[in-house]
């Protein structure tokens, strides 16, 4: 069968090549590819004498008339009934548009705004918005005149004096303009320094002694002038957007006035002004993900996508309308495959003899979706599009990216690269959880979806063509369902995210929690008329911290942790502060307006236990009000509609959707003020919050011991209390409820815990037999496969256990074990694979200047031996003898390895959890050393 399918590709490509060339003498223009389309589910083995045309239909000639390449008028190309067949869903594909330009929105059009940008080549600001009727995006060219703009303090005479400012020919004209200055709690009259373009901004702002919001970028101002919200519907009305379906119904007005009642009353109208944010459903446009495979004559090497040297010999498209199509190149010498090696039904496969066919027919299908998804798109894939197109002398016009400063962005539709946005701190931890550790495509598949990407032993050059197929196609539905998993989890959670930090989709899912906290702040200042303030002002007038950082490199003393004893301990229960550092800014309403004030109305000031910093009470400060606002509607509203029953269920799918997105926020909130980087930066907020923060534990340990509570560890917003009286408990949470304003509630219940003795270190053991695990060092990245696995194993064990008895009986088994480890890995009886350390690059080779970890020392001999790595590639590295100490598994030997520095890594992986279970390293090793020295003397 091989043979047959070998035999009839060489023949089909025979065959289009001399048509190829005729078509070329006739002077039928340079499109002489024969795409060739089949459905694995057919036998692709079976040889007949159908035909099948190469002619397309009038609306593509019409589309592509202008364009480098002719279709084929009806030659036939005979031999091949299965594999060469007119497949319904390709057919649909030829007469979708090759270049794709938006239609713009005019007067009566709407959409759900998904992103802003500016168009150079009109000067104004453009508005993408998705009509879910057509399933088509508009674009809305801005009417208003709207212009780029700083302000400054310098009246509008004395701005006459700075001739590089006024004479600029990019500057337009000033205007005066009233605003609240809420450092110094007055109203203040700036002036309005309006330019013609946004680069001019950061040309002027530094030619004038005081600036201020000359660091907004220009798309972003316009959504806060206008009080725009990315994900909710718009309207063109009147040359303007108008919100559609904003209105909140006096019964919905009542209900969120019952829940925040006893708050003042600016924050319950801005509680009812949010409320469309989280009913709204979200738009359900059309999503298709891409994955390139480029041919490489080196393995291990990863093609440089700026100078895209190499052909692109497969595209793979998974969308969530059902289409699964792969584009293949046919190359010299490279076989079929066998025709269903896990390849599945309904994938249709399109074999390309000319790669700028190949090109345009993948350019055409990114062109006509409204959502294109990728996986590590704006580094490699979409880049290496792009400028391959370029060099095989595709015109710019038909290319659908739009490259930007720092991601590639589409003409038509909207760009989400899943590894920018999954790469994301705060949604790495708070909205999953730490469930996936590297940033890698198959290391997030494996913790959310249960998937892996296809293995291959060789590289993709190498494979069979439905082999690569089979690879190709699995990154790209891998990439899809990480948006469409659990009810289209990650998709709705971007249109949240982008609405509560009216960030455009694609900046949202390329910034990280301080920029959507920076973007949400920033609006409500432009609502409000209040002047954003610059961070050496606030600085300047706040002052700086009080306590001295207990951890190296922080700038203030953080959260507080108790020590823990050593050993074992049964039924633990642990005590969680819901939301304590939201919950904190909220009650302490701590801002940067707020803490250590300029003046106070009323001089309602409250002290801060342990650093004495002041905070004004008379007023809500705008950070405790939308912290505050975000914790209240997650806990009092959502937490409860996502599990209410009687609700359909997508609808409480939706509710759980926003509670997790208010989560992501809340969570992250505090930190920010205590970040250089962030331009609201107030060290006395943070210095606050972890001030009131350890006051409470202490407190709260305090009550617990006059209770008769054993306190046996704290860490920042949690109690481990060993065996408690169910009646102290709940005298305990009480107590905290009438003395703190905060929930006290039971996290979990271990059926037992190990201490090792070290903060932030120890194993907690469910009654199902799961298996926590803190600080460990064989949970870290950098330890060793082998290390990993039998740490594993070693907590299976632990989680079996049910009493003191059984400990001690596991307990020796352990040691066993171990010593088993030891012996194997004295004698090297592990393979490079089992030794390998595998980290992944978080950022460019050259980006790596103060230090130089490990995996960086490999991936740099990698680069040295010509092979490319990239940000998020998963260097395999050992430990060996020598200068470098480490070396890429790729060029290591067995016998290089330096097995004393394994033994200490060893040391350091158990160490800690030998101290757990009252077991020294000694004890495990002892004996281990005498067989070792039997054996080679015997």
């Amino acid at each position: 069968m091989q043979r047959y399918f070998d035999e009839s590709l060489r023949e089909l490509l025979t065959e289009i090549r001399s048509s190829r060339n005729e078509a070329n003498r006739a002077g039928e223009g340079a499109r002489s590819e024969k795409r060739l389309s089949t459905s694995v589910s057919d036998n692709i083995a079976d040889v007949s004498n159908n035909v099948v045309s190469g002619s397309v239909s009038a609306a593509v000639e019409a589309a592509e008339r202008d364009l480098i390449r002719k279709p084929l008028s009806g030659q036939a190309v005979a031999n091949v009934e299965s594999l060469i067949h007119a497949s319904k869903v390709l057919e649909k594909l030829s007469i979708l548009p090759l270049v794709n330009e938006p239609m713009e929105a005019r007067e009566g059009f709407e959409g759900f705004l998904l992103q802003t940008y500016y168009d150079g080549d009109r000067g104004v600001v453009a508005v993408k918005l998705y009509d879910d009727r057509s399933g088509r995006i508009g674009v809305y060219f801005d009417t208003t005149g709207y212009k780029p703009y700083f302000l400054t303090d310098i009246p509008p005479d004395k701005l006459q004096e700075i001739p590089q400012v006024v004479k600029h020919k990019g500057f337009d004209h000033v205007e005066v303009v009233e605003k609240f200055d809420l450092l110094r709690w007055q109203k203040k009259r700036v002036t309005k320094i309006v330019v013609k373009t946004p680069d001019v901004v950061k040309q002027l702002r530094d030619k004038v002694p005081r600036a201020w919001e000359a660091n907004i970028k220009f798309h972003h101002n316009y959504i806060y002038d206008f009080g725009l919200t990315p994900g909710l519907r718009y309207r063109v009305s009147s040359g303007r957007l108008e919100l559609v379906g904003g209105d909140v119904s006096e019964e919905a007005e009542q209900f969120i006035r019952k829940v925040f009642s006893g708050e003042d009353e600016s924050i319950v109208e801005t509680a009812i002004r949010w409320f469309p944010l989280f009913e709204q459903p979200p738009p359900k446009p059309r999503r298709l993900a891409v994955d390139i495979e480029v041919y490489t004559p080196f393995k291990g090497r990863v093609p440089d996508a700026s100078a895209a040297s190499y052909p692109i010999i497969s595209v793979a498209f998974a969308s969530d309308d059902g289409l699964r199509v792969v584009f293949i190149l046919a190359r010299p010498g490279v076989v079929g495959g066998e025709p269903r090696e896990g390849v599945k039904e309904g994938v249709h496969i399109e074999i390309f003899d000319d790669e700028r066919a190949l090109i345009l027919e993948t350019f055409r299908l990114i062109a006509n979706y409204p959502i294109v998804l990728t996986f590590n798109g704006d580094n490699f894939d979409f880049p290496y599009l792009y400028n391959r197109a370029l060099k095989l002398g595709i015109p710019k016009d038909v290319i659908p990216f739009k490259p930007t400063r720092s991601y590639m962005s589409l003409k038509y539709g909207i760009h989400i690269d899943l590894y920018q946005f999954f790469s994301i701190k705060a949604i790495q931890s708070y909205a999953f959880g730490n469930a996936y550790k590297e940033f890698t495509l198959d290391a997030i598949a494996s913790a959310l979806l249960g998937e892996h990407k296809v293995e291959i032993e060789s590289t993709v050059s190498d494979l069979s063509l439905l082999e690569l197929v089979r690879y190709n196609i699995r990154d790209a539905e891998l990439t899809l369902k990480l948006t469409s998993f659990n009810r289209d989890l990650v998709w709705k959670l971007i249109v949240l995210l982008a609405r509560i930090s009216r960030l455009p989709i694609e900046d949202v899912t390329r910034s990280q929690v301080s920029a959507w906290i920076k973007s949400l702040l920033y609006w409500e200042h432009r609502r409000r008329g209040y002047l954003i303030p610059s961070r050496d002002e606030i600085i300047k007038l706040k002052g700086e911290v009080k306590s001295e950082a207990l951890i190296k490199g922080k700038k203030y003393q953080g959260a507080i942790v108790l020590d823990p004893p050593s050993g074992v301990f049964f039924r633990v229960v642990v005590l969680d502060f819901a939301s304590l550092y939201p919950s904190i800014i909220k009650k302490w309403n701590l801002s940067y307006e707020t803490v250590n004030p300029v003046y106070c109305p009323g001089s309602k000031i409250v002290e801060v236990p342990d650093v004495g910093h002041k905070v004004c009470m008379s007023n809500p400060g705008l950070t405790a009000q939308i912290v505050g606002l975000l914790r209240d509607y997650r806990v009092k509203i959502y937490k409860k509609k996502a599990k209410d029953k009687s609700l359909p269920e997508d609808v409480r799918a939706w509710y759980d959707t926003v509670q997790a997105a208010m989560k992501v926020y809340i969570n992250a909130s505090y930190g920010v003020f205590g970040a250089s980087s962030f331009p609201l930066y107030a060290p006395p907020v943070a210095e606050s919050v972890t001030a009131i923060g350890r006051y409470t534990i202490k407190e709260t340990v305090k009550k617990a011991a006059e209770l008769g509570l054993r306190v046996l560890y704290g860490d920042t917003d949690s109690l481990f209390i060993w065996n408690p009286d169910e009646e102290k408990l709940e005298e305990l949470q009480k107590y905290v409820e009438e003395n703190f304003g905060l929930d006290l509630e039971v996290d979990k219940v271990y059926k037992f815990v190990t201490f090792s003795g070290l903060k932030k270190n120890y194993i907690g053991a469910y009654e199902d037999g799961s298996v926590d695990v803190k600080g460990m060092v064989a949970k870290k990245r950098n330890t060793p496969e082998f290390l990993k696995k039998e740490f594993s194993e070693i907590l299976n064990l632990l989680g079996s256990v049910n009493s003191p008895e059984e400990f001690v009986k596991v307990r020796n088994h352990i040691r066993e074990k171990l010593r088993t480890v030891y012996t194997g890995l004295r004698e090297l009886d592990y393979n490079l694979d089992e030794l390998a350390i595998r980290m992944a690059l978080n950022k460019p080779l050259d980006a790596y200047t103060k230090n130089t970890p490990q995996h960086v020392k490999a991936a740099r001999q990698l680069a040295r031996m010509g092979v490319q790595v990239l940000p998020g590639d998963v260097i395999s590295f050992v430990k060996v003898k020598g200068k470098e100490g480490v070396k890429p598994v790729q060029l290591a030997r067995l016998a290089e390895v330096d097995v004393d520095k394994y033994v200490e890594t060893m040391k350091s992986v158990f160490e800690q959890f030998l101290a757990a279970i009252n077991m020294s390293w000694d004890e495990v090793i002892g004996s281990s050393r005498l067989e070792l020295f039997l054996r080679k003397n015997s």
